[in-house]
C-alpha cells in the first residue's frame, strides 16, 4: 500500500470544456483573421474555463487568444466573461517597464530640463537630521534656515566611491604616472565637511581636471611642487663631431 496526496489540479468543468465553438465565435469577433488552431481549454475555477487559440498576428509570435467562458451553479449555459491577448510561455515581449527616473544616466540632463526631486530620495535627507557631516551639524539647531535637504550619508558614500573609481582617482592612468598626489598640490581646493579629507576641487586651469572634483590620490604633471631638470644647451653633454668644414662669419 502506497501514500498517496490528493490532486489539488482543477478539473476543467465539462460543460464549459465543450463549448470550444462558442469560444471560438467570441474569439472571432474580437481578433477576426488572426485567430488561429485551438491549443486546449485552461481550468481557471470550479465553473470557470479559458479555451486557447494560436494568435496569428504580426508581431506576436508566442502569443493566444484566450476566451473564458463561466456557468452558474446548475445552468448548463456557458457565458463568455473576456476575450484577451495573452503572452505564452515562449511569447516575444517587450523590455520591462522603467520609471523615467531610473532610467536617466549621467549626461542626459540637457540645458532647460527639469529633474523634479524623487518621493523619499535615499539620497537626501532634511537638512535639521542629525548628521555625521560637521558641516551639517553646526546649523543643525537652526530649524527652517538653509537648504530643505541634504546628502545622506549614503548618498554621500556613494558619491565617494564613483569618484575614487573614476578618471579622477588614484588608479587613472594619468594618476600613475603623475610625480605626487593631490593631496600635497597648491592648486586643491578641499572641499568641506566630512569629504574635506578624500576630495578636493583641481584649480589649475593648465589641467584637463580644472573645476572637477579630484581625490587627495590623484596626480598630474602638473603638481605645484613638480621638480624637473631641463639639460643645459649651453655645456655640451657628448663628444663633438668635426667634419674638417671651416666655418664662415
Amino acid at each position: 500500500m502506497t501514500d498517496s496526496k490528493p490532486s489539488t489540479e482543477i478539473v476543467p468543468d465539462a460543460t464549459l470544456a465543450a463549448a470550444v465553438d462558442q469560444a471560438r465565435a467570441a474569439a472571432l469577433e474580437v481578433g477576426g483573421d488572426s485567430v488561429g488552431a485551438y491549443i486546449g481549454p485552461i481550468a481557471e475555477a470550479e465553473r470557470i474555463v479559458t479555451h486557447a487559440f494560436e494568435a496569428t498576428l504580426p508581431g506576436y509570435t508566442g502569443w493566444y487568444w484566450a476566451v473564458t467562458l463561466a456557468r452558474a451553479s446548475r445552468s448548463k449555459t456557458a457565458t463568455v466573461d473576456e476575450v484577451v491577448l495573452l503572452p505564452g510561455a515562449d511569447a516575444l515581449l517587450a523590455p520591462a517597464w522603467v520609471p523615467w527616473q531610473e532610467r536617466l544616466r549621467p549626461g542626459d540632463l540637457s540645458p532647460g530640463d527639469l529633474l523634479p526631486p524623487v518621493e523619499d530620495d535615499p539620497r537626501l535627507v532634511p537638512a535639521y537630521v542629525e548628521s555625521d557631516d560637521p558641516a551639517v551639524g553646526d546649523f543643525a539647531f537652526e530649524l527652517g534656515l538653509g537648504r530643505p535637504r541634504v546628502m545622506s550619508r549614503e548618498a554621500r558614500l556613494d558619491a565617494a566611491e564613483r569618484w575614487y573609481e573614476g578618471d579622477n582617482g588614484p588608479d587613472s592612468p594619468m594618476a600613475r604616472q603623475a610625480p605626487a598626489r593631490c593631496g600635497t598640490c597648491g592648486f586643491l581646493l578641499p572641499l568641506a565637511g566630512s569629504l574635506r579629507a578624500g576630495f578636493g576641487v583641481c584649480g589649475n586651469e593648465i589641467t584637463s581636471s580644472d573645476g572637477h572634483v579630484v581625490s587627495v590620490e590623484y596626480g598630474c604633471g602638473a603638481h605645484s611642487e613638480a621638480i624637473f631638470e631641463v639639460p643645459s644647451l649651453a655645456e655640451p653633454s657628448g663628444a663633438i663631431f668635426d667634419d674638417g668644414d671651416e666655418i664662415l662669419p
